[in-house]
């Protein structure tokens, strides 16, 4: 459940060329009250290789107050729930917890629980929480309940500020990036407006990717790579096709886009849709398989999106928030699209070799051949 840093290096040790400033820890954290949890199942046998990721927007004394927020999907072969209220409102108020495909409705349960005991007058009105998956099936045996409501307890009550920890933890623990092991990944950009400076913070569960996609500063890293692929070179995905044991495909991307500047619903569902172009930078180029879902979030207007049910013969007023205006909105999208890019590179440097259920492998991407790439 460790959330600091470990001691493996992120892309930016590499050499490899990134646009702007990051924040202090270059994480999605950076972002003022942003807390994030993870629990990592990887027990000995090799039973399990999963876990959950929670990210609180505004920290466990904040649950409850909504954030502005919009989604953006490139490819619909994925979960996140709450996305419809988050449609309908432009906003929502509870955690986020990423997971892998089979356990949303445990996380789900988890946070509902939580919630029950940390924030009860909100549990008591409504909740809708927020739950993303990927799925780590090569890695992990996703039928079996390892996730559970409690996992995601856990998760929450571990979530904190500062460094993170990347590559096999929380939710990303059984993932997949461009034939190499992936997860977890995060990185932030500072973007200065009118006086002041605002942070954009990026979390991205990565799974998605064939090998000959990669591409690092521009060269053809997976093409040129040396590592084994046995994800893609056996043929144990068939086989467990023809088994009917999993799906027809494999995949996903979650990404999860967080900034402290006073945004619409609309402003942050276009930087929502700028996800894409970040990942675009490391190769991608979509597949149909894939789940490709994204949140961008504003912890912004502290309190000003709070919205009661109608009391008989009270009068309501109006309220007012502040906001970006849409003519200098272009620094945020530039500050996402690098994020995103940075993120998805650190979740495959700062990661290791894996063995999971089977033994299924998972190599890490080699950092002779990033810095060759540098």
């Amino acid at each position: 459940m460790n959330t600091q840093s470990n001691s493996r290096v992120r892309a930016r040790d590499l050499g490899i060329r990134l646009d702007g400033t990051p924040g202090a820890a270059n994480a999605i954290t950076d972002v003022p009250g942003i807390e994030v949890g993870y629990v990592t199942l990887r027990p000995e046998d090799r039973t399990a290789c999963t876990g959950v990721t929670a990210i609180l927007p505004r920290g466990r004394a904040g649950v409850g107050d909504p954030c502005a927020a919009g989604t953006f999907s490139l490819n619909g072969n994925g979960e996140m729930t709450g996305r419809t209220w988050i449609e309908e409102s432009g906003q929502f108020a509870t955690p986020i917890l990423l997971t892998n495909s089979h356990a949303v409705g445990a996380a789900h349960a988890g946070v509902d629980a939580w919630m029950a005991d940390v924030a009860p007058d909100v549990a008591r009105r409504w909740m809708l929480p927020v739950v993303a998956e990927t799925w780590d099936g090569y890695l992990n045996n996703i039928n079996e309940p390892h996730v559970t409501p409690e996992t995601a307890r856990r998760a929450l009550d571990a979530a904190t500020g500062g460094p993170l920890a990347e590559g096999s933890v929380g939710g990303g623990t059984g993932m997949n990036c461009y034939g190499f092991k992936g997860g977890t990944g995060t990185a932030s950009r500072r973007v200065a407006f009118g006086a002041g400076e605002y942070t954009v913070g990026v979390l991205t569960q990565a799974n998605f990717g064939s090998r000959h996609e990669l591409r690092i500063d521009g060269r053809p890293v997976g093409r040129a790579s040396a590592a084994p692929c046995p994800l893609e070179e056996t043929n144990w995905l068939q086989e467990e096709v023809d088994a009917a044991r999993v799906p027809g495909g494999a995949g996903s991307v979650i990404v999860i886009v967080a900034t402290d500047a006073p945004l619409l619903p609309g402003q942050l569902k276009a930087l929502a849709r700028r996800v894409p172009l970040g990942l675009a930078r490391t190769g991608t180029t979509g597949g149909h398989f894939s789940g490709d879902i994204f949140l961008a979030f504003s912890t912004g207007n502290d309190g000003g999106l709070r919205s009661d049910f109608p009391v008989p013969g009270r009068q309501q007023e109006l309220e007012s928030i502040e906001h970006v205006p849409w003519g200098g909105i272009d620094p945020f999208f530039e500050a996402t699209v690098q994020a995103v890019e940075e993120s998805v590179l650190n979740a495959l440097v700062n990661n290791e070799d894996v063995e999971g259920r089977d033994g299924h492998v998972s190599p890490a991407l080699p950092h002779h051949e990033v810095l060759g790439a540098a």
